[in-house]
């Protein structure tokens, strides 16, 4: 089986925070389980280093945007590593390959006659004497009613045109835009209203998109698909591959999605590979992203792709609801955030990987909070996973000379077995709360079992009986730290050195005797302390 996983695209323009995070781990979640079964994955995503927020960016500090994007892009590479995510591929959208590819796919949907030109009245700023880009925009949504954007509304997730808004304001120098007449490209996203009707029809069947893609998907079919602008009068980005036309951008909201594509292209040219596997009716995909991305992956891409004849409708989406600060909505322009490249200084990178898989905003908006992030790691990691490996390996060192073999426990060896296609089905739908609060079940079974079988006492009476206590105890670690290795990488990898088992597969682990190697603890304990000093350096750096 073939599977594509698709991550969003981070705008490089800015740190990545805690939100990007619970957004995009599923993607890393469902690679290294797929590639534990033996699956072919292709992995791909990259920095979005085109468009406005980096042009904004780079106003701002006085900088070149390439400078920007730079920047960005390596601290996400170096983010993403030492979260452990696992891309095949991790590229840019100022790539040489990425404007190339986008290019191709305008001129096949132009020449398949699903792009054509048309005038139009764009926002111009008399002030600042130029057409403003969408963002460039800010004004009232006509929806809902909330402060918005010119592309998107965060609050209602509607896609807008800059002219849609009420009092609209440039943000760059806060004066009301006026129009002018241009030319532009359109999309005929109106064509596939019918084709995307009867994918979404089977995809509610199936229920293989998450509930919160499939209803807003439902919603702009129901109000009718517009076509829409496909190109801009941008300082950065793709340039339109028609004669005369130059001058203008490729919009974003096409370009950027066709990155999955391009991302894949530059993966197969510099692995000598072949992509064509993976855009087929037989592949399955996931895309990874947050909710405000919803219609781009369940609407656009989906049109791009039957535009350019690739039949490939995501199978799945896994579109997180958003996540909260503090009970507050994270907010970049007034440092209301947790930034990666802080937290990774101080916490254990399965620390936050943890947290954010079991308390995913998976079909709701959840909160991190200082408290129940170091709670969770004191009593889960530590006081659970942790101690169970601990106490275990320490007392086979101590007892054993590191070496246990003998007899597990039959019901036991049952229930871990069963425990395989039990949390397979639950990651391969994108249900990870469930599937990692299922293997610590597993966890705390093992840690009563040890308290309930006394092996300190029974080593006085009887020695093989102890022998089989902890043989199966050893059990319960090695495959509860293999089914964990998708989530946890890191703590599971070092349960694999401690224990000198082959790599890990999705098959359970079956040995005839287990040997411990330099046994040390999985995890540190967090002092409360820091509960205070995190909340108070949080409130300080607000703006």
């Amino acid at each position: 089986m073939n599977i594509f996983i698709g991550g969003a695209w981070p705008y490089a323009n800015g740190s990545l925070h805690l939100g990007h995070i619970a957004a995009l781990l599923p993607g890393d979640i469902l690679a290294r389980y797929y590639r534990l079964k033996g699956e072919s994955v292709l992995y791909v995503s990259g920095s979005d280093c085109n468009g406005t927020p980096i042009s904004i960016r780079a106003n701002q500090e006085g900088v070149a945007i390439q400078a920007i994007a730079d920047r960005y892009h390596q601290e996400f590479i170096e983010s993403f590593a030492k979260l452990g995510f696992s891309y095949d591929f991790y590229s840019r959208t100022d790539s040489q390959q990425h404007h190339e590819v986008v290019q191709q796919i305008f001129l096949q949907l132009l020449d398949n006659g699903y792009i054509y030109k048309k005038e139009i009245e764009q926002t111009y700023c008399e002030f600042d004497q130029q057409f403003l880009p969408d963002r460039y925009v800010e004004g009232i949504c006509p929806n809902c009613g909330h402060p918005s954007r010119g592309d998107q509304c965060d609050n209602c997730s509607t896609i807008l045109d800059p002219l849609d808004l009420i009092d609209r304001k440039c943000k760059i120098c806060g004066n009301a835009p006026t129009t002018r007449a241009t030319e532009h490209f359109y999309f005929s996203l109106s064509s596939f209203q019918q084709e995307l009707e009867e994918k979404v029809r089977k995809v509610r069947a199936n229920k293989t998109w998450r509930e919160n893609a499939i209803h807003l998907t439902e919603r702009y079919l129901t109000e009718g698909l517009h076509d829409r602008a496909v190109s801009r009068d941008l300082a950065n980005g793709v340039s339109v591959p028609v004669q005369g036309y130059e001058d203008k951008k490729v919009y974003v909201w096409i370009e950027a999605v066709s990155g999955y594509y391009s991302a894949s292209q530059q993966w197969a040219n510099e692995t000598h590979q072949s992509d064509e596997a993976y855009w087929n009716e037989e592949t399955v995909s996931y895309y990874v992203h947050g909710k405000d991305n919803i219609p781009f992956h369940s609407i656009i891409w989906p049109s791009i792709l039957s535009g350019i004849g690739k039949d490939t409708l995501p199978t799945h989406i896994i579109s997180n609801e958003y996540l909260t600060l503090e009970k507050k909505k994270i907010s970049t322009s007034k440092n209301w955030a947790v930034w990666i490249p802080s937290i990774l200084e101080s916490y254990h990178p399965d620390s936050i990987r943890y947290f954010l898989t079991a308390n995913a905003p998976e079909a709701r908006d959840a909160d991190f909070s200082w408290r129940e992030f170091i709670f969770s790691h004191n009593t889960e990691l530590l006081g659970a996973y942790g101690n169970l490996v601990n106490r275990t390996l320490k007392f086979i060192d101590k007892s054993f000379d590191g070496t246990v073999s003998g007899e597990i426990d039959a019901d036991i060896a049952e229930l871990i077995q069963s425990k395989y296609g039990e949390i397979g089905h639950l990651v391969e739908q994108g249900h990870f709360k469930q599937a990692i609060e299922t293997i610590f079940e597993t966890i705390r079974f093992g840690n009563k079992y040890f308290d309930a079988k006394q092996p300190w006492k029974i080593i006085h009476e009887n020695i093989d009986e102890c022998k089989k206590i902890l043989f199966t105890c050893v059990h319960i670690i090695a495959n509860c730290a293999q089914l964990l290795s998708p989530f946890l990488p890191f703590s599971s990898e070092k349960v694999k050195e401690m224990l000198n088992l082959a790599p890990y597969t999705w098959q359970p682990i079956e040995q005839k005797a287990y040997q411990t190697f330099q046994v040390s603890p999985l995890f540190e304990r967090i002092d409360l302390s820091k509960i205070e000093v995190e909340l108070e350096k949080l409130k300080l750096n607000a703006i």
